[in-house]
């Protein structure tokens, strides 16, 4: 796999503005399929998120970048459901007077393939005492299958907080939720069926929190005894209503797939310290999961097995792109797997999967 000489497209460089003690602010890339078949890829860089669109479905030529404005919002990540809209997550820090700042978590909606994205929406903070109103992590979110946006957030404390809206825009006021020492943002998950459920980070371990039904308050499930790198877990529906997180074990340095009633399966490769990204994909006729990591030598790393068949063994292959950003994984309109990464000077680039046996990628192209 070879990556096209450098060409005049901008750099995208990552948002590096200073964090609030839970990791390193996320700046993708996103790669978030569409309503309309097409591809969109978002980096957010300073006060923007750079938007570049596919032309057509399944296409090689993407339209952008174009600016979406971010003033002031840092920590940004996006999420999508099943109505393909794109929800931008993030927080804004203003001064609030003697000394002190006042940090509110944002939320904007882009709701159709390359037309403008709403107003950022202050959210509030569920803190109302300023000093620890500061203390709270990165936004995470996650949508359900009746559009309604669910938006979690660590805090100093060691808790984490849900503020939910519903289909019909209203938003909730921010709930506490049953969960103590949380060390990281947690990793939400929205099943088919409707029901929530999040893999949060704790210091000993990682608590399950899930609902029993569609809009039930969140409960404590059961805790794995293997404690998450930050910002490496990822949720994935390996079938109806059941979720797989897929993280870096901070002990064994290895990927883990964790699934309620079965022991941490250890999947090996060499991931570094950033997000394993998973989707599921039909392979050769079989129902696979697709594993990419940026691995410790900085280039992608791409695991392949059946789904909900890890313990038969997950193959991995290093692509050789080198890479400065987590890549991520989406299937296009025609149903391939395309991954995208910051290449190692920071400008995005796709790799998708070619039509023949297994998954075997065309070289890699700037957009």
């Amino acid at each position: 796999m070879t990556v096209p000489s450098p060409s005049p497209r901008p750099v995208a460089r990552p948002d590096n503005s200073p964090g609030t003690g839970f990791g390193p602010p996320l700046g993708g890339p996103w790669l978030v399929p569409g309503h309309d078949g097409r591809l969109t890829v978002y980096v957010s860089v300073q006060d923007t998120i750079l938007r570049w669109t596919q032309t057509e479905i399944g296409g090689v030529r993407w339209q952008g970048p174009e600016a979406l404005a971010a003033k002031g919002v840092t920590h940004v990540s996006v999420v999508y459901g099943e109505n393909r809209y794109a929800h931008f997550l993030g927080l804004r820090t203003r001064p609030a007077g003697d000394g002190w700042s006042r940090v509110d978590v944002m939320c904007a909606t882009q709701y159709q393939t390359a037309r403008p994205m709403t107003r950022w929406h202050a959210l509030g903070n569920p803190h109302k005492d300023i000093e620890m109103a500061t203390e709270v992590g990165a936004p995470t979110g996650t949508v359900t299958p009746d559009g309604a946006l669910h938006v979690f957030v660590p805090t100093g404390s060691g808790t984490v907080e849900l503020c939910r809206e519903d289909a019909k825009g209203a938003w909730t006021a921010w709930k506490r939720l049953p969960a103590a020492g949380v060390t990281d943002a947690p990793a939400p998950a929205a099943t088919s069926t409707g029901l929530v459920e999040l893999l949060v980070p704790t210091r000993v371990s990682a608590l399950r929190l899930h609902g029993t039904k569609p809009g039930a308050a969140l409960e404590r499930a059961e805790e794995a005894g293997v404690v998450p790198v930050p910002g490496s877990a990822t949720p994935l529906e390996t079938g109806p209503g059941r979720i797989t997180y897929y993280l870096t074990d901070a002990a064994g340095g290895g990927v883990v797939a964790l699934r309620p009633g079965f022991w941490p399966l250890p999947l090996g490769g060499a991931p570094a310290d950033g997000r394993v990204a998973a989707l599921r994909a039909p392979l050769d006729g079989f129902d696979c999961t697709v594993l990419a990591v940026r691995g410790a030598t900085g280039t992608v790393n791409l695991g392949v097995c059946a789904t909900e068949g890890e313990q038969s063994g997950l193959w991995w292959t290093d692509t050789a792109m080198r890479c400065r950003s987590d890549p991520s994984l989406a299937r296009d309109g025609h149903g391939r797997v395309v991954v995208a990464v910051l290449d190692a000077e920071g400008r995005p680039a796709v790799a998708r999967q070619e039509v023949g046996q297994g998954l075997t990628l065309s070289d890699w192209r700037l957009i």
